[in-house]
């Protein structure tokens, strides 16, 4: 089996939440196509140093501050490539071409260039997703106690939520479920339902979320996961669960938990160290979950996180 070419790719983001998407130029393999930038990984150069020497010599920017996100890896028919995807959150100069590319910045939602290297359309998808995930919260409030809370979190730009509240009755569940989603979508935000794929069609949700055991039972990705605009998640714990739900299509974990929780005291925990290896090796994006806060995004995203989910935090 020939060797795995190691690559490294920017996610350059301007405030408006575009990112920069570039032609591939003439006499390349895939000449014309669309791709995020970056490039080859020398021998004995990390991937840090090969991003920052990849940007300044097809941009002409100075790299001053990257986030390690996903890797993932693709076969070609010319070589299988692993891309090392980077969010490049600071930098200095204006991007130019260097090298006969067209650029282009384009919403993750709303791409208009194409053809796109069919790697990119996850990476897309993915960028989509917004940084806090809020996790229903109304078995211990109550629902119309949870559902002023959640109106207030909306208010304030929530825009993904997981209906979760296991204990609750069938009934009351899929009545929670909907009643969320009617709520959300009056936002445009997004929500996934905690459970079977019948009660998230049931309620009208985006998506549907599984748990590790229910994931486990899965050998290849459902149908219900390819649309585009259906979402995927899943709950992991450690590399092989993170393997297993990229393998079934999902579009996003929850990776815990991260610190020590509440309703778990004393329970092992991965710690920041462990979580931004468990995220830089994961080929989909990642959500902290278990004893983090509103302000630990920033800190989340800095360990390879694509976000922090939350369950009391996101509606207080």
């Amino acid at each position: 089996m020939p060797p795995i070419v190691e690559v490294v790719a920017a996610v350059l983001t301007r405030p408006d939440g575009e990112v920069l998407l570039a032609s591939r130029p003439p006499g390349k393999v895939y000449a014309g196509y669309w791709e995020f930038p970056g490039g080859k990984v020398e021998a004995g150069e990390t991937l840090q140093a090969a991003l920052a020497r990849e940007l300044t010599e097809e941009l002409g920017i100075a790299v001053l501050r990257t986030e390690r996100w996903i890797t993932r890896v693709f076969a070609y028919d010319h070589a299988t490539v692993r891309l090392n995807f980077f969010r490049v959150v600071e930098w200095q100069g204006e991007p130019h071409p260097h090298e006969g590319q067209t650029f282009s910045w384009q919403a993750p939602s709303q791409v208009t260039v194409s053809p796109l290297l069919p790697a990119n359309f996850p990476i897309l998808k993915a960028l989509t997703l917004p940084p806090l995930l809020g996790i229903t919260h109304a078995e211990p409030l109550g629902v119309t106690a949870f559902l002023a809370q959640l109106d207030r979190a909306l208010d304030q730009g929530l825009e993904l939520i997981q209906v979760r509240d296991k204990t609750l009755p069938e009934p009351e569940r899929l009545a929670l479920a909907r009643e969320t989603v009617r709520r959300a979508h009056l936002h445009g935000a997004r929500v996934l339902v905690n459970g079977s794929l019948e009660l998230a069609r049931a309620a009208g949700a985006d998506g549907v979320h599984l748990d590790s055991a229910a994931a486990a039972k899965l050998t290849a990705t459902p149908d219900y996961a390819t649309p585009d605009a259906f979402l995927l998640g899943v709950s992991c714990h450690d590399a092989a669960e993170l393997a297993h739900a990229a393998a079934i299509g999902a579009d996003f974990a929850l990776l815990s938990p991260v610190l020590p929780t509440l309703t778990h005291p004393g329970a092992p925990t991965l710690g920041w160290e462990r979580f931004a290896d468990l995220a830089a090796a994961s080929a989909i994006p990642v959500y902290g979950l278990g004893g983090l806060e509103r302000a630990d995004v920033a800190l989340a995203r800095s360990h390879g996180a694509h976000g922090v989910a939350l369950l009391r935090g996101a509606w207080t």
